[in-house]
């Protein structure tokens, strides 16, 4: 097959990042062919996620950060520095989109929004992802994913209906964000590149958790329905859709429509329950939920949870549960490609990591390790027309790494 670009080859994208949220969406576009120069303060040991364990390849090269950049560059600069600001900017006058992920006040504080560069390139394209928005009351708010999921309403409508509530075991609204930030920004080069003008692109950890709500929030706006926890993770109104009970475990199922509900009473080997009129509907079996889950568990303790699989996979929409380990050692997932050896650039032993989500004609994306900080500071200085001398100059100076 032939090997063509991927989609974002030749776009410059400067991330001027730390921690989750704006990384995971910086990687996504690297993925796609984006050059993610990466903006680390040497001062402070560079992206504060080299330093979250607990587990680490060697100091500063946490497992945490590896996951969250790779296929990326790193330039080691000091916005603090006069002169690591400047050659911030000659770098964006380059560049076709930044994207950021500072406290709300500090883009416009430090001179990093489209008006104020727009002067340097007129065609950037400028995202901006915050916990809380660059305006309104909260706009110098620190905020993290754990918050917005309290507030948005995650943790009311996580867990069981008689137990505390709770939040997702991964950071979502993080990586949701992230996702967000990627699709404005490359939403943005779209239009800067029909009308050579670029722009400022908001999104915040707090509106894009809110915006999840979709249709949970329509049936309280309209209707004045408050969804709460509902037993074994169940769909507030289709059903069977929750966990059931197994020999060895459990397995989810999900006749998410109708067609799947005879399919399953038949695979169970009760064809009479999908006349039952106790269960013949939607609307029935959830009025009757609480029976049919009873003889469901009755119906699924026959077996262990592989052997449903073979039974009904691919039949009835199912799925075992597993724990993180089993799920990355799941054959499905070697299968797919899921999980590669990325190369470092530095040499030494490889970074086993999950691979990029997005297949481009059939592709797996890059793999090229999380950079060193500042690996790749001279090389891009380079090419902004400064020499070895000048570099090392600005590194004595403390400019850059």
């Amino acid at each position: 097959m032939e090997h063509r670009p991927l989609p974002l080859d030749g776009v410059t994208v400067i991330a001027v990042e730390q921690y989750g949220a704006g990384p995971f969406g910086t990687m996504l576009l690297a993925d796609l062919g984006a050059e993610v120069i990466k903006i680390e303060n040497p001062a402070e040991g560079g992206d504060v996620g080299r330093l979250v364990g607990p587990f680490f390849f060697a100091p500063g090269d946490s497992h945490f950060h590896q996951a969250f950049n790779r296929n990326k560059r790193s330039v080691g600069l000091d916005l603090k520095h006069p002169e690591g600001m400047r050659l911030l900017r000659e770098l964006l006058r380059h560049a076709d989109a930044m994207l950021d992920n500072l406290r709300g006040d500090l883009p416009e504080r430090l001179g990093l929004t489209y008006e104020a560069l727009k002067e340097v390139n007129p065609r950037l394209v400028c995202a901006h992802l915050s916990a809380y928005g660059r305006d309104g009351s909260r706009r110098s708010w620190p905020g993290y994913d754990y918050l917005m999921q309290a507030e948005a309403g995650y943790l009311s409508l996580t867990g069981e209906p008689d137990g505390p509530p709770a939040r997702f075991g991964v950071s979502v609204v993080d990586m949701m964000t992230g996702l967000m930030a990627a699709f404005a920004l490359v939403s943005g080069l779209v239009g800067a590149r029909a009308t050579g003008r670029g722009m400022d692109l908001d999104v915040s950890l707090f509106d894009t958790a809110l915006h999840n709500l979709t249709y949970l929030a329509a049936w309280y706006l309209n209707g004045g329905h408050v969804q709460g926890r509902e037993p074994r993770g169940a769909h507030p109104s289709l059903t069977p859709s929750q966990l059931y009970r197994t020999r060895d475990g459990w397995i989810f199922i999900m006749c998410n429509k109708e067609k799947f509900w005879p399919v399953l009473a038949e695979r169970l080997g009760r064809p009479e329950w999908a006349a039952d009129p106790r269960f013949a509907t939607f609307r029935a079996r959830l009025e009757n939920r609480a029976a049919l889950t009873g003889l469901l568990d009755a119906a699924f303790s026959e077996r262990t949870t592989a052997e449903w699989l073979e039974a009904i996979g691919g039949a009835v929409p199912a799925a075992p549960v597993l724990d993180v380990g089993q799920a990355l050692d799941n054959p499905f997932v070697r299968e797919r490609g899921g999980v590669a050896e990325f190369a470092r650039a530095e040499g030494g032993p490889p970074v086993r990591m999950l691979t990029g989500p997005v297949r481009v004609d059939g592709r797996l994306p890059p793999t090229r390790a999380a950079p060193a900080l500042g690996a790749d500071t001279e090389a891009v200085l380079r090419r902004l027309g400064l020499d070895g001398d000048a570099i090392a100059d600005l590194r004595r100076r403390g400019a850059v790494r």
